[in-house]
């Protein structure tokens, strides 16, 4: 393992949101106010910074270290606590100083109950850090090296099955020298997860008898490390002169190559390069585009930001390989013959499955049966394709370090998001925009730059993750996305005790009490006459059901009633559960939820206390067409960003929509008669995005009230659907053109539907 860690911790993210909260004015009017002792504040920032110095160090030897995979547990569980005591603080000084209707005993920062948590956390907090010198956790740097072995161009091409198309495309684009190139160095990226054999092809490639008479010269550089420009350039120079290169002058080196590339043809192989950074990469090829018209560069990369990068010609996305060519992988490591013996036949049964969990991974077929190359009993074999692939060591696969790699270079709010995505079932396919809602809730976005949402900054990290082969496109719906097994696994055993899957929940009994989020499939209706399954874990903050089954139950024992003790949740959905038709009035208590998820039950009314959630970003009512109004209160909730009530019975808006500044999503407005819940109120929603619906238009009186909704200036609406529901003959023609023209949209948009319109002629 390298003496540095990857990208820097998991933890490190986490710290981030700690420290902030501390800087919050919410916090410092609370010192202010002589509320909270500002040296106890100062205690816990000081040790949470002292901790913060070691956590990459606890964070390398925990693999090997159980009382540093302990101690890195408890604190973790600390950082959660203090976590969810600052957000309290802030929530509530918040409320009582803007939302001073909704005050009450809940609400109540002067209690010394909070004086008494601060302290606690402290100490708790104080007493792990005593303990990191015993365990000999030091401050280490932050560097971006590499578990990965150096790779070399050297390859014995008969233990290769399955790219021979793969090798005659790239060779293909190499022996190609029509394209209108300007003259300039062609780069050919090779695109691909970890371990499905992009070194191997390069390999191939590189190696090919053929093109040993079409290149001058030809050098193979191992990129792994992070990308120093001296370091390539010296590397390539060496691959050029077959000497060693002791100069370190960048200057110097780059003449010196740009002389030796001079009309000359080249083939040079960058295996592993993440450089994302266009003006790095532009210096280094300089002395490239010395050589002569069909002079090529390969890069391989995990990275579709790198390719975007370098390429100069599409880029070569390699796949998975067949079940069968992964066997042929797999049965050549293993030194596995055939036969019609018993023996072998078991094995080649349990062998096939073995390789149907490797998921067209080469790395992963060889790896795997590299362990089982001198075993030949069906109860070893039997054993690999029951365990977990993460009970094998590192000695014995390098499953771990070819995909761990690609984990550490992630930034540490990236790991945060990615190891969030254990929770989903292996080979779930979940939607882009809703798992975004979910890191949104649970605090793993950085805060946008200027003019940006959440949603957006959400979407940059899941595109960055598609990039770097994290999530992969489904193959069945367009829309969706899901997680290679081995990145599952990897998921998996990244969460560690503060995130269970459960199949079924209700008969669980394995739920650890430092669990923060939960998620499942099915749903045993006695949970809800057995609180002790949840009691345990009364500092979740995930409640998630996917892909969900649930047994009727008694209204009367609705299992959202334990769940509402569960005063820290963020996240709580109650998807699919169609018995369920109201809510209880303690909803108002969980003051920490940002994402509820009513989506598809059989909800008739919400009530106003839902209106306390102060911090509710995301409120899913799709499908609830039992429901046929919304709280009286909701311009209180004044973070809503998406509020999706596609598919109820809504007959009209609450009053005072217009407040909601931040909403970004709303499926459709509903105008009214009144001031108060009439076309204005689209006014003051100026950040919607997407698609929006305006229901009867017939309660607009004329245009300059139309005017009022501000139609011109929402420029991120692209689909616009206007409804009049009347049927009313006797309306002026010439006030409906009018109030169509005051609806005019912004100009990007790119769907408009009319519907009930009784003007006689559109709008120029």
């Amino acid at each position: 393992m390298a003496e540095a860690v990857i990208g820097g911790a998991f933890l490190s993210a986490f710290f981030d949101v700690i420290f902030k909260r501390l800087a919050s004015p919410e916090v410092a009017n609370l010192v202010l106010g002589n509320k909270l002792d500002k040296k106890l504040l100062q205690r816990l920032e000081t040790t949470l910074k002292v901790v913060r110095a070691v956590v990459n160090d606890a964070e390398k030897k925990q693999i090997r270290d159980s009382d540093v995979n302990n101690w890195l547990n408890d604190l973790k569980d600390a950082v959660y606590v203090a976590d969810d005591l600052l957000d309290e603080v802030s929530t509530k000084t918040v409320i009582q100083k803007e939302v001073t209707n909704l005050f009450s005993r809940f609400f109540n920062v002067q209690d010394r109950g909070m004086v008494s948590k601060f302290e606690d956390i402290v100490e708790r907090l104080e007493s792990i850090l005593k303990l990191k010198d015993s365990l000999e956790l030091k401050e280490i740097a932050v560097k971006n090296l590499s578990y990965k072995t150096p790779s070399t161009s050297l390859q014995d091409g008969s233990c290769v099955y399955g790219r021979d198309k793969d090798k005659e495309g790239i060779i293909k684009f190499l022996l190609d020298d029509n394209s209108d190139d300007g003259g300039e160095v062609i780069v050919i990226p090779i695109v691909g997860m970890g371990g499905v054999g992009k070194t191997t092809l390069a390999q191939l490639v590189y190696n090919d008898d053929y093109l040993k008479h079409v290149f001058d010269f030809k050098a193979w550089v191992c990129a792994s490390e992070e990308f120093d420009i001296l370091r390539v350039t010296k590397i390539i120079t060496q691959a050029v002169t077959r000497r060693t290169c002791e100069m370190n002058d960048l200057n110097l080196l780059q003449l010196d190559l740009q002389d030796m590339l001079k009309e000359k043809k080249f083939f040079v192989v960058l295996d592993d390069v993440w450089i994302e950074d266009y003006v790095n990469w532009d210096l280094l090829i300089k002395p490239f585009q010395r050589g002569i018209k069909g002079s090529k560069i390969l890069v391989t990369t995990r990275s579709e930001k790198v390719a975007s990068v370098v390429q100069t010609v599409q880029t070569y996305r390699l796949n998975q390989l067949s079940n069968e060519d992964c066997w042929l992988v797999f049965a050549n490591h293993a030194c596995f013959t055939p036969g019609s013996g018993r023996n072998a036949t078991a094995l080649e049964k349990i062998g096939r499955e073995i390789v149907k969990k490797c998921k067209g991974l080469p790395l992963a077929a060889q790896s795997l049966e590299g362990i089982l190359r001198r075993k030949h009993g069906i109860v070893d074999w039997s054993n690999v394709l029951k365990s977990d692939i993460w009970e094998l060591s590192e000695s014995e696969s390098k499953i771990i370090p070819a995909l761990r790699i690609s984990y550490h270079y992630l930034p540490p709010h990236l790991k945060r998001c990615f190891v969030y995505c254990s929770l989903y079932p292996k080979d779930y396919e979940f939607e882009k925009n809703d798992l975004i809602l979910l890191w949104m809730a649970e605090d793993l976005l950085l805060p946008p730059r200027k003019g940006m949402t959440l949603e957006e900054v959400g979407s940059e990290y899941f595109d960055y993750l598609v990039s770097r082969s994290f999530f992969q496109q489904s193959s069945t719906r367009n829309m969706s996305f899901m997680m290679h097994d081995l990145m599952h696994d990897l998921a998996t055993f990244l969460c560690g005790e503060f995130f269970f899957r459960s199949e079924e929940l209700g008969k669980e009994t394995k739920i650890n009490i430092k669990t923060r989020h939960l998620s499942f499939t099915k749903f045993d209706g006695l949970i809800s006459e057995n609180f002790e399954v949840l009691g345990r874990v009364k500092f979740l903050r995930t409640f998630l059901p996917i892909n969900f089954e649930v047994a009727a139950f008694n209204n009367e024992k609705v299992p959202c009633i334990s769940l509402l003790k569960l005063k820290y949740l963020r996240v709580l959905s109650f998807c699919r559960f169609r018995n369920l038709d109201m809510l209880p009035d303690s909803i108002g208590e969980l003051i920490h939820l940002r994402y509820l998820n009513l989506s598809l039950t059989g909800i008739r009314t919400l009530p106003e206390s839902l209106c306390n959630l102060y911090n509710l970003q995301t409120l899913n009512l799709f499908g609830c067409y039992k429901l046929t109004m919304l709280p009286c209160g909701m311009q209180n909730l004044v973070n809503l960003c998406y509020l999706d009530i596609a598919e109820t019975a809504l007959k009209e808006m609450p009053k005072g929509m217009s407040k909601l500044n931040q909403l970004h999503h709303l499926s459709y407005f509903i105008v009214g008669k009144q001031k108060e819940d009439g076309i204005k109120e689209l006014g003051g929603l100026s950040n919607l995005h997407g698609s929006l619906s305006i229901r009867k238009l017939e309660n607009v009186s004329n245009g300059s009230e139309a005017l009022e909704a501000k139609m011109m200036d929402k420029k991120h609406i692209n689909s616009l659907f206007l409804e009049w529901f009347s049927s009313d003959d006797c309306t002026n023609s010439q006030t409906e053109i009018d109030i169509l023209c005051k609806l005019q949209p912004y100009q990007d948009l790119k769907l408009l539907s009319i519907n009930g319109y009784r003007g006689t002629r559109f709008p120029d």
